[in-house]
């Protein structure tokens, strides 16, 4: 398998009962672009099982961090879950995607919508100089069930705008918009009721949405990334083909169904 780096697993941390991430080793060889995904797996009686996982670090970083769900008796997960420091996972040499910045438009405001585990390449992708040059305002939204899935919260509230190569720039331009379908929170809302709310827009203190100043990206469940690509498309949002033609919006098919 010479297109797979053998790596070790540096850190676990389990966010909740369902939510867990971790950080390996990178291989000097592995270049990736902020928002790319890349096929990651373990060996399982001695056949490698691998699957697509969004890479939350930077293209900077020394290590590779990522964001992942458990699923009851999945054939990757339920293995992945019980990672411990020191073990060896199996991530490819080559990544991919369409959550990259030259698969849109340029535009005004830049809006990343991401419903659970779909957050991980906007965590890349919110720790890149080159977005908050481009943009005047970013704008994460990160709809989940229940509280405890805001993984990374605190580290998006206090602790990003510490990062030495962003140099204050997220809070002047970053907008972060947790919201919690199941439990009380302050914000309750799904992400397509955001997209038709006038509230919604008055919280973060923008116009609302439109094809001419702004652009989106979308990653999270396949319900939510069609339902959203249809207000999209209502609105007068044209989507994304890849690089060689950029859209106002731009999801990440490989999570499609």
């Amino acid at each position: 398998m010479a297109s797979v780096n053998v790596e070790k697993v540096l850190k676990v941390y389990h966010w909740n009962e369902n939510l867990f991430s971790f950080i390996t080793t990178r291989n000097k060889s592995f270049r990736f672009e902020n928002g790319h995904f890349v096929m990651l797996g373990i060996k399982i009686e001695d056949k490698p099982i691998m699957r697509a996982y969004s890479i939350v670090s930077a293209n900077y970083e020394e290590n590779l961090e990522f964001f992942s769900i458990k699923v009851p008796n999945g054939k990757l997960t339920s293995h992945l879950k019980e990672l411990k420091i020191g073990d060896e996972v199996l991530i490819s040499n080559k990544s991919v995607g369409t959550l990259v910045i030259d698969s849109l438009n340029k535009g005004k405001n830049l809006y990343l919508l991401a419903t659970g585990t779909g957050l991980a390449p906007f965590m890349s992708i919110i720790k890149d100089f080159s977005i908050y040059e481009r943009f005047e305002k970013i704008i994460l939204v990160h709809s989940v069930r229940k509280k405890s899935d805001l993984a990374y919260r605190d580290y998006i509230e206090s602790n990003l705008d510490n990062n030495e190569l962003l140099g204050g720039l997220v809070e002047k331009q970053l907008i972060y918009y947790p919201t919690v379908t199941q439990e009380q929170f302050y914000n309750n809302s799904r992400i397509t009721n955001l997209l038709l709310s006038d509230n919604f827009f008055l919280d973060i203190k923008l116009p609302k949405i439109n094809p001419t100043n702004d652009r989106v990206m979308i990653c999270g469940n396949s319900e939510a990334l069609v339902d959203i690509s249809i207000i999209l498309n209502n609105i007068g949002f044209k989507g994304s083909l890849g690089i060689n033609k950029p859209g106002d919006y731009v999801l990440e098919k490989a999570f499609v169904n």
